[in-house]
């Protein structure tokens, strides 16, 4: 059995980390209270922008469009909307700065790793966009091995999140599909359920037309009961649609990253919550454990001692 000053020791630096993962618990508790209303907030926005996106894309047909030049590739909304034969994809993949989050940084690589995997035995070539350094640390070392490429890290992205932010990495994305560097984007994220549970999805980015077609895009933003869908209602587009679509594809696809880091933020600090709530409680069953244990060494050397005595001084007699 370890000597009491061991067990001793042990105790006292197990109560050391338990002070510090239930200080963490308490700061992503208070974090993760401001970061679901936000979700929640701006799930109702996300929706009504993508069905009035659908509507005027709608009330336009197959209207061809005349190639056009803009100052910003965000605005190029002719070539973003787009479909061609895809021959490069880019993954924007959303993960986390920070650690201690139980395994959520590890499943957004694991689910991304796959993701490229599938590309890859599709023939096609794979471009990467990372947000947050812990996607970048599973991923890097995997680039030969699986054949794609890291073309951009963002790092500062996720310490304070604004729509300015969503807004330069949709322009760069933007750039990038505008001069045919690659022909689709998707966008993996973790989309927030609750305090306890998130699901890690994948968005399709760009074309914007082929976004606008898959209905499933809705049903992860239709979770609010104030939100309903208003495809059916009789719209007018005032000056005109192609003028309202110029505005907002630009609006939408910064919009949905936004939407997206907002999402990812939420579950990230959630899952932190629940790791520090687990390693605290750990923490205690650890303690109790070594306590035991103290007190049976302690008990021990009570006894002996006492028996030492005693047989000392029957020697005595």
């Amino acid at each position: 059995m370890a000597s009491l000053k061991n067990i001793k020791n042990r105790i006292n630096s197990i109560a050391n980390t338990q002070k510090i993962t239930k200080a963490m618990k308490m700061v992503a508790a208070a974090k993760v209270k401001k970061a679901e209303a936000m979700v929640k907030a701006s799930r109702p926005f996300t929706w009504y922008l993508f069905d009035v996106f659908s509507q005027v894309h709608n009330k336009l047909g197959t209207l061809k469009f005349e190639p056009i030049q803009t100052q910003r590739a965000l605005d190029n909304y002719v070539e973003l909307l787009k479909m061609r034969d895809i021959k490069t994809t880019a993954l924007l993949v959303i993960s986390s700065n920070k650690g201690l989050a139980g395994a959520y940084s590890a499943n957004i690589a694991r689910y991304t790793i796959e993701k490229i995997k599938d590309l890859k035995n599709k023939g096609q070539k794979v471009v990467v966009y990372l947000i947050g350094q812990k996607a970048f640390a599973s991923l890097k070392n995997l680039q030969t091995t699986l054949d794609f490429e890291i073309k951009e890290i963002y790092t500062t992205i996720l310490d304070d999140l604004n729509p300015m932010d969503a807004l330069v990495v949709s322009e760069d994305l933007a750039e990038a599909y505008v001069n045919k560097e690659i022909d689709k984007i998707e966008l993996i994220t973790t989309r927030y359920q609750n305090m306890m549970t998130y699901k890690i999805e994948d968005w399709v980015l760009l074309p914007a037309l082929e976004a606008k077609e898959d209905e499933e895009i809705l049903k992860k933003f239709h979770t609010e009961e104030n939100v309903t869908k208003t495809s059916n209602a009789d719209m007018i587009f005032e000056p005109n649609p192609v003028l309202i679509l110029a505005k907002i594809v630009p609006m939408y696809i910064t919009n949905v990253i936004y939407q997206a880091l907002l999402e990812a933020n939420a579950s990230e600090l959630a899952s932190r919550m629940t790791a520090m709530s687990a390693a605290t409680k750990s923490a205690e069953d650890m303690i109790k454990t070594l306590t035991v244990q103290y007190n049976k060494a302690r008990q021990e050397k009570i006894t002996q001692e006492l028996t030492e005595v005693i047989s000392g001084a029957n020697a005595l007699r």
